[in-house]
């Protein structure tokens, strides 16, 4: 049975006053809104650099507004308060995220950035190089949030997909069919030489930086796309773009790269055959509208006493 309400005081910051649209999640998750000096519960919607040194003895836990946490590991964050349960907001934009994702492989597939430069009809010429997802395999490395919600969006367009997670447990969830295969990451290895599209969602973590470098690009087909829309870390950038100009690849579709902001003058812009977008696929009109329904979520989870959901694991990185 849910506490009353009047025992879960819940802080929002650093913004004073908060964001509304917190105010409101905190408010319809069961909770009330306290100053943080009597609040049990810290939704934080700043940045690393912007958080206390210390919190008062009676937080117990704190909502992060990021998904992708390295900097806060960096920052030294959890290391400064080891008592305290920490949530990222791991799969509260992946609705978002995943729909950039599937744009930018339909994007690459189809020949969209030839298409798109094009200055006269060369239908022609364009006409070998368009492809299709239906039949090909596509292979979601880091099958979490966004993986979940991407495979509905393939599924209908014929694609195959693999699901690569830690455990290698099924994936699971609304529009995921019985047909995708889960393959635990150990075994990513074997999965290039069948792989003709690969997603990169994966935590960025000290395992996987350079998950994909030049080896695992020579192992697959002339007509592959890559997408990143985890973190550059993920690939070797100076390998991506040796395989982008020799052709070894059909190309990148990348809103995230190393280092980032991509440079004026980085090969990125100007190969043909890469789509790079400036780290939107969860674009700011959107972020604070999810990041709402995730706290709102989290904050009930906490007030029923229930299992938090995104819970950092200190020891993984994520």
């Amino acid at each position: 049975m849910r506490r009353s309400e009047q025992t879960v005081p819940v802080a929002i910051g650093p913004a004073v006053p908060p964001p509304p649209l917190l105010e409101k999640a905190v408010l319809e998750g069961g909770a009330r809104l306290a100053e943080l000096d009597a609040a049990r519960a810290l939704v934080w919607s700043g940045g690393p650099g912007e958080f206390p040194n210390e919190l008062p003895g009676s937080i117990e836990w704190v909502q992060l507004p990021a998904a992708g946490i390295e900097d806060w590991f960096t920052a030294g964050i959890f290391a400064r308060h080891p008592g305290v349960r920490f949530t990222s907001a791991a799969g509260a934009f992946a609705a978002s995220v995943a729909e950039h994702a599937l744009m930018l492989l339909l994007a690459g597939v189809r020949y969209l950035p030839e298409q798109l430069r094009a200055a006269s009809w060369r239908q022609r010429d364009f006409f070998p190089h368009v492809g299709s997802l239906r039949g090909k395999t596509v292979t979601i490395v880091g099958a979490g949030g966004i993986g979940r919600a991407l495979i509905p969006m393939l599924v209908p367009l014929g694609a195959h997909v693999i699901a690569v997670n830690r455990t290698g447990n099924p994936v699971t969830g609304p529009g995921i069919p019985d047909s995708v295969e889960t393959v635990p990451a150990d075994q990513l290895g074997k999965l290039w030489s069948r792989t003709d599209h690969v997603v990169v969602a994966a935590p960025a973590t000290a395992a996987t930086r350079h998950l994909i470098g030049a080896d695992e690009l020579a192992r697959l087909q002339p007509t592959s796309w890559v997408i990143n829309v985890a973190r550059g870390s993920l690939i070797d950038t100076d390998a991506l773009v040796a395989a982008l100009a020799a052709g070894q690849i059909g190309g990148a579709g990348l809103d995230v790269t190393d280092p980032e902001p991509l440079p004026d003058g980085h090969p990125l812009w100007v190969l043909p055959n890469a789509i790079v977008t400036p780290h939107d696929s969860n674009p700011p009109q959107l972020r604070l509208a999810a990041f709402a329904d995730h706290v709102s979520a989290n904050v009930a989870r906490f007030v029923d006493g229930r299992e938090l959901l995104a819970l950092v694991d200190v020891e993984r990185g994520y």
